[in-house]
């Protein structure tokens, strides 16, 4: 069985956690046997097909980019002819150039969309595309939701609900490097022996004001990975508060955000608006076992932590909530150690990539069969 996905970014141009959940679909199922093909965009000029972690990613060259919707007039012909090749289009919305690449490759393949998020903050430009939105998703054969919580309070989702069904991100910890003493020692060294850790694209959403703000007073120390379009905004907002117990780190390598996952006391995830539909770092610190902070936001941030089971879960824009919350699990480790440990068992229960793979490739085959 041979699947194409279509998205707007990838490895290696990219890493945030769409194209992570695509990695990780594109090797669960390829231990099924599935032919796993991506097609996306580049803003660079290597645009060779390349092999990665046993799937083929072909790029084409990014013409435009307006408000994160690349667009690129190669992928009309290319999309048409590779969706020829294949048995089913899997596609992973929101991308509105995809809606209409979809229609203009006039592609006649079955056809599966993974809902990962609502388009919440571009609320003029949603008004211009909401007609083909409305087409494109009426269009396709199947919609994933990515969690129960999702499903239940998107408006988007309940217009399609006869064809929605859910199926939750996995992560495959085998396949993520394991760090060296000498790498734990450094971040140890930096860090220190206790810290809250922070993973993921600097983006509005993220809710990382409301973590300085919720630390100012507080002098538990916070260690930011990633980088992202407000960095320097945050940067600002910190050293206005005087955080010297605040590092950024920036971007990092696999094998040193593994490091610090492993080496961290606790994950706080302060994202405070339903553009954050799942949080795939948040699973990540549930997977190596940690508790977790994070707020009421209606998505899958709350199917991954369990208030007061797996960490606890605050009220969204809400500095003195989150500063309570991690008052609680530092000055409680053997509660923050239990909640951590349930944490794991529950990624392991429900969140695994095999698990994954095998509710996608059902899924596939029914479609295929079609």
């Amino acid at each position: 069985m041979r699947i194409l996905h279509f998205y707007k970014d990838y490895f290696p141009d990219s890493m945030g956690g769409v194209e992570q959940v695509i990695r990780q679909l594109c090797v669960g199922t390829g231990r099924l046997g599935v032919r796993n093909e991506v097609l996306t965009l580049t803003a660079g000029d290597d645009l060779r097909p390349f092999e990665f972690e046993g799937h083929t990613v072909r790029r084409l060259h990014r013409d435009v980019n307006i408000a994160s919707n690349g667009m690129s007039w190669a992928a009309f012909g290319e999309l048409r002819r590779r969706a020829a090749e294949c048995d089913v289009v899997h596609y992973h919305f929101p991308w509105p150039f995809m809606d209409l690449a979809h229609f203009a490759a006039r592609i006649d393949k079955p056809t599966l969309v993974t809902y990962h998020s609502d388009i919440v903050r571009q609320k003029m430009l949603l008004r211009l595309y909401r007609p083909l939105k409305r087409k494109f998703l009426q269009s396709v054969d199947a919609i994933v939701a990515t969690s129960p919580n999702y499903l239940a309070s998107s408006a988007v989702l309940h217009r399609y609900r006869d064809k929605t069904r859910t199926i939750t991100y996995g992560l495959d910890k085998s396949i993520y490097p394991q760090p060296d003493q000498a790498r734990l020692d450094k971040w140890r060294a930096l860090a220190g022996p206790r810290f809250f850790l922070f993973v993921g694209v600097l983006r509005y959403y993220k809710g990382l004001h409301i973590l300085l703000d919720a630390v100012a007073r507080r002098e538990y120390p916070v260690v930011i990975v990633g980088a992202g379009p407000i960095e320097q905004e945050l940067k600002a907002h910190a050293a206005r508060l005087g955080l010297k117990h605040v590092m950024f780190v920036g971007a990092v390598d696999e094998a040193d955000k593994v490091a610090l996952l492993a080496l961290c006391y606790a994950v706080a995830f302060p994202s405070h608006l339903r553009s954050e539909a799942f949080g795939i770092s948040l699973l990540e610190g549930a997977m190596y076992g940690k508790p977790m902070i994070s707020s009421e936001i209606g998505t899958g941030t709350t199917y991954i932590n369990i208030h007061g089971e797996t960490g606890l879960v605050v009220p969204p824009s809400d500095p003195q909530a989150l500063g309570e919350a991690m008052r609680t699990l530092w000055d409680n480790p053997a509660l923050a150690q239990e909640m951590g440990r349930r944490a794991e068992a529950r990624y392991e229960a429900l969140f695994t990539a095999e698990r994954m793979a095998r509710n996608y490739y059902a899924l596939y085959q029914e479609l295929a069969a079609r």
